[in-house]
């Protein structure tokens, strides 16, 4: 069986570093707020391009608190995609904020700029785009449309570690980039772990104060905050896979490029980043019309595959209060019918890549 997801691979070619650092951690005396989550915090700030970074509980939290930050809550609605799963939404609704779906480039499925317009109201006060599946999003005319209405962009870097456009790492083009440390990420955690990354220091002094109940250096709270931080443990497992990702980077790179080149010329739609852009590949997103077909190939051969994602978050019953209804967001719902991810981690190899490859030409 060739899974989906399997971070045990990489366990194994980095244990005896992972145990050590983690058994460093426990004989230390720090669990929390330690030397290990400040060193990482420098490190990763230091790999994306930016002033300084924040470690938090989760990415989801990161959005959360880079909105807090900006005094973003009830009342405010924040432009964001309804393709990329729950969390970015869920963070809206944290800060009580109202999220207003913009559709899909049916090329990247990234945002479409042209819809950014169509969605702003008097009530608009932010913009989240999300560099999906590890594509850069379009920046240039999101930041150019931002500050014509004076609005920040917090990017959503959940599954973009290691992306560039120009040259310049995803996460340094808004106010924030908020990066998720799930296990399945690129630089992935063993448990929940997310960061906050920015360059102005009174926000980012804020997002660090809002992240432990929006304490200050006596521990009076100045602002209303919550409980996220990022434990000692998971910053050291971080610290030693941060050393590792130009490598890891470069295996994934090399793996997506055996999958384009064995499903060209198929009727499959692939990946095709723009030339200046350099794809993070945290997944391998097909695009497929008889996507049942295909599921059944993969089944048969007992090997693993994702749907990110099947329902997009505007028709979830959960959200109906929004009052989205099908067909308001066409590009969207066409793509969560068709995407399909194949397997794509460190530890998965050339052979395996062949066989997927294989299994997929067999259905398409």
């Amino acid at each position: 069986m060739i899974p989906f997801f399997d971070y045990r691979p990489q366990y194994r070619r980095l244990r005896r570093e992972i145990d050590e650092a983690v058994r460093g951690v426990i004989e230390s005396g720090h669990l929390i707020l330690g030397p290990e989550g400040e060193a990482f915090e420098e490190e990763f700030a230091s790999l994306v391009g930016c002033a300084s970074a924040v470690g938090v509980n989760s990415g989801t939290d990161a959005l959360a608190l880079a909105m807090r930050a900006l005094d973003i809550g009830p009342g405010d609605e924040v432009l964001t995609v309804a393709n990329a799963g729950v969390p970015p939404v869920a963070a809206i609704r944290a800060v009580g904020a109202l999220p207003r779906f913009l559709d899909v480039s049916p090329h990247d499925l990234l945002v479409d700029v042209e819809t950014l317009e169509r969605a702003r109201t008097d009530r608009t006060r932010c913009i989240i785009p999300v560099h999906l599946y590890g594509h850069p999003a379009p920046m240039t005319p999101i930041l150019e449309f931002a500050a014509r209405h004076d609005l920040p962009v917090v990017e959503d870097c959940a599954q973009a570690h290691g992306a560039l456009i120009a040259g310049r790492h995803v996460g340094t083009f808004g106010k924030f980039g908020c990066f998720s440390f799930y296990p399945t990420k690129n630089l992935g955690a063993f448990g929940d772990a997310g960061a906050v990354v920015g360059d102005d220091p009174v926000l980012m002094d804020r997002v660090r104060m809002l992240r432990m109940y929006g304490f200050d250096e006596d521990r009076s709270s100045r602002h209303e905050g919550i409980n996220s931080r990022l434990d000692e443990i998971q910053a050291a497992v971080l610290r030693v896979k941060l050393s590792h990702l130009a490598e890891d980077l470069a295996s994934r790179r090399d793996l997506a490029e055996i999958y384009t080149q064995g499903l060209r010329g198929t009727n499959l739609l692939l990946p095709s980043p723009e030339r200046d852009l350099s794809h993070a590949y945290h997944l391998f997103v097909l695009r497929v019309r008889d996507r049942g077909r295909l599921i059944r190939a993969l089944e048969g051969q007992e090997i693993g595959y994702g749907l990110h994602y099947p329902e997009p978050v505007h028709l979830m019953p959960a959200y109906a209060f929004l009052g989205y209804g099908e067909g308001q967001l066409p590009e969207t719902e066409e793509a969560c019918r068709q995407v399909l991810s194949l397997p794509l981690y460190v530890g998965l190899s050339r052979e395996e890549i062949a066989d997927v490859v294989q299994a997929v030409l067999s259905a398409a």
